[in-house]
């Protein structure tokens, strides 16, 4: 199996300049030894978006969350410290903490009661006398990297090098900080699924805006498309437009104004999309090798008032509505990508340097895996 996947790995070429370039192959979105693979290494070696900071303000808040298919969990210590852990019992595997977030005093498995504080050490252990040879300090929870930038926290599962500075760059940080997220408030979360390969929605993300005129008739009525910029980092591309007013489709003019649209991807499967101090952000969940979620947060600077709450709910259905015409064709290409006629497509140098990127770091994190 390892041969099959050093042939398939390689018959991509990461050294390939944009305008000579073609797409990873299209076994890359349906072979599920690579989908694996990626499991153990993007999944792994990334730093990957896995909480918002306003849900572990207190002690004894929590949060569970998928890295890849690794259960995690974390929580703000007694000690106000935050932590993050898999969320696997060391007793029998159970998920510890079964609630999308809460709070609690303690740890505890619903399986067989095994209980752990706050700060990961294992304190209860239920009809455990007699175990020869068991050392309860060595079978607390098993602790993940961890870091908080802007308004979210992040976690790695792999232990080692770079740390989240590193990982997201000086370059990257810059350009985020004026925008000054920490000044708006979450809203609503709300759950999108496709049937496609996590990558499909990706490459979908970073096309440039290639697809925007033929798909999204209403937000293509508010971006100036001739003028849309594609910026790539060593880990993050930025795509951007201005926006126009004139001739906008009145649903989107609405609620998408301001001078210009911000679209960031960071490897490998979080975006960010700012108009105007309007955000919402993407974070793409790989649920198989042909199954996708996307879980989107949506973030204003006034959640309160009346006149507020119809301008955002406004604004999160025309979001809605984008998503759900990019529902359909993810599935399409998932279906095409399955086909004999398609093996690899080349890339538009005007349009899609950034899905270029990352099929180069992908391809970087499967050879570093093998």
């Amino acid at each position: 199996m390892k041969d099959d996947l050093s042939r398939l790995i390689e018959s991509y070429n990461p050294c390939s300049t944009l305008d000579r370039a073609f797409t990873i192959p299209s076994s890359w979105y349906t072979n599920n030894d690579l989908y694996n693979l990626e499991l153990k290494t993007v999944f792994s070696s990334s730093w990957h978006y896995a909480a918002r900071r306003d849900q572990l303000e207190q002690p004894g808040q929590y949060v569970t969350t998928d890295i890849g298919n690794e259960p995690i969990v974390i929580v703000r210590g007694n000690d106000n410290v935050l932590r993050a852990f898999f969320n696997v019992c060391r007793h029998h595997a159970a998920v510890v903490m079964d609630q999308t977030e809460g709070t609690a005093a303690q740890l505890r498995c619903p399986y067989h009661g095994w209980t752990y504080s706050l700060a990961g050490e294992l304190k209860g252990t239920p009809d455990f006398t007699g175990v020869c040879d068991f050392e309860r300090e060595r079978n607390g929870l098993v602790q993940v990297e961890l870091a908080e930038w802007e308004s979210w926290v992040f976690v790695k599962l792999n232990v080692g090098p770079p740390d989240l500075s590193e990982f997201l760059g000086s370059a990257l940080s810059k350009q985020i900080s004026p925008l000054q997220v920490q000044d708006l408030y979450w809203l609503e979360r709300r759950h999108y699924h496709f049937d496609c390969n996590w990558k499909v929605f990706v490459d979908n993300y970073l096309d440039g805006g290639y697809h925007i005129p033929y798909l999204h008739k209403g937000l293509d009525s508010v971006l100036d498309y001739s003028n849309y910029l594609i910026e790539n980092g060593e880990r993050f591309c930025l795509q951007w437009s201005p926006m126009v007013s004139a001739g906008a489709e009145a649903q989107t003019g609405a609620v998408r104004k301001g001078e210009r649209a911000l679209y960031y991807w960071i490897y490998p499967n979080f975006m960010i999309n700012f108009y105007d101090g309007v955000m919402d952000t993407n974070l793409v969940v790989p649920r198989g090798v042909d199954q996708t979620e996307v879980i989107f947060d949506f973030y204003f600077p006034d959640v309160v008032t009346p006149e507020a709450k119809d301008r955002n709910r406004a604004s999160i259905e025309v979001g809605q509505r984008i998503q759900e015409e990019d529902t359909a064709i993810c599935k399409s290409v998932q279906h095409g990508l399955n086909s004999r006629a398609y093996n690899a497509g080349r890339l538009s140098v005007r349009r899609e340097a950034g899905e270029h990127l990352f099929h180069r770091l992908l391809h970087a994190d499967l050879k570093s895996g093998l």
